[in-house]
């Protein structure tokens, strides 16, 4: 694969993941949106069908990791970092093409954000949230037991990814994203409750990028003094991810 192919499939790629996610995070939480209070299974499951259209459709280029922890993973097993700078840069710029993307989508809805006068929402003073829509926000502020979290879940996504490679039957019958789209799923529905799971660093960095720019009314504090975690800690993970891979298999 040209760096070119790996630099444009994994834009693409990482674009349509980001805007299948952010998607779905905004029709869950902004008013007016048809699946608004929908819950945490459809958000889930939105994410995990952003991994599928976006891996299938960035393939044929790059491979469709879209994951900074899948290619840090991959470079450790493989001891391959040649184009390393390649993936993770594309992967970056697609994150924010998509939280673009996906705020164009819901552009009324984000217009429309300041919680109506008379409601029992409150008032324009008091906002609805937007920054988890694009990144990850803690339950339970607590850097260090967050930063494990996110190690381990991270961990539990590109262990098996690379785990998958071995499968012959999966690769052969192209159904390898298929089931990594269905363990992110599952990563969501059993690991995600703490931190909101970000286990990609492109994922919320390149969204919190955008969300302190972009001109959404009473969009409140992109929450910079949290962004390390959701960067260091999947970075971790795939790390040692590769390292367990490499050791075990």
């Amino acid at each position: 694969m040209s760096n070119g192919d790996i630099f444009v499939g994994e834009i693409i790629g990482t674009a349509i993941l980001i805007l299948f996610g952010a998607g779905v995070c905004a029709a869950v939480t902004l008013r007016h949106s048809k699946a608004r209070a929908s819950g945490w299974i459809v958000i889930a499951f939105g994410w995990g069908f952003g991994v599928l259209a976006g891996a299938y459709t960035a393939a044929p280029l790059s491979g469709g990791q879209l994951n900074p922890a899948v290619t840090i993973g991959i470079a450790v097993d493989t001891g391959k970092w040649d184009k390393v700078w390649v993936y993770l840069l594309g992967q970056i710029v697609g994150a924010m093409l998509g939280a673009v993307l996906a705020y164009l989508v819901y552009l009324a809805q984000f217009q429309a954000n300041v919680r109506e006068e008379g409601t029992t929402e409150g008032t324009a003073e008091d906002p609805l949230p937007t920054l988890g829509i694009f990144s990850t926000i803690p339950e339970i502020r607590n850097p260090v037991a967050n930063l494990i979290t996110e190690i381990i879940a991270t961990v539990a996504l590109v262990l098996p990814v690379l785990a998958f490679g071995l499968t012959r039957g999966l690769g052969e019958s192209g159904t390898t994203v298929l089931i990594v789209s269905l363990l992110v799923v599952g990563i969501g529905l059993s690991l995600g409750g703490p931190t909101g799971y970000a286990i990609n660093p492109a994922r919320d960095l390149g969204p919190r990028i955008v969300h302190t720019f972009l001109p959404i009314p009473h969009k409140g504090s992109s929450d910079w003094g949290y962004a390390w975690i959701p960067v260091a800690g999947p970075l971790i993970g795939g790390a040692l991810a590769g390292l367990v891979y490499n050791v075990a298999f």
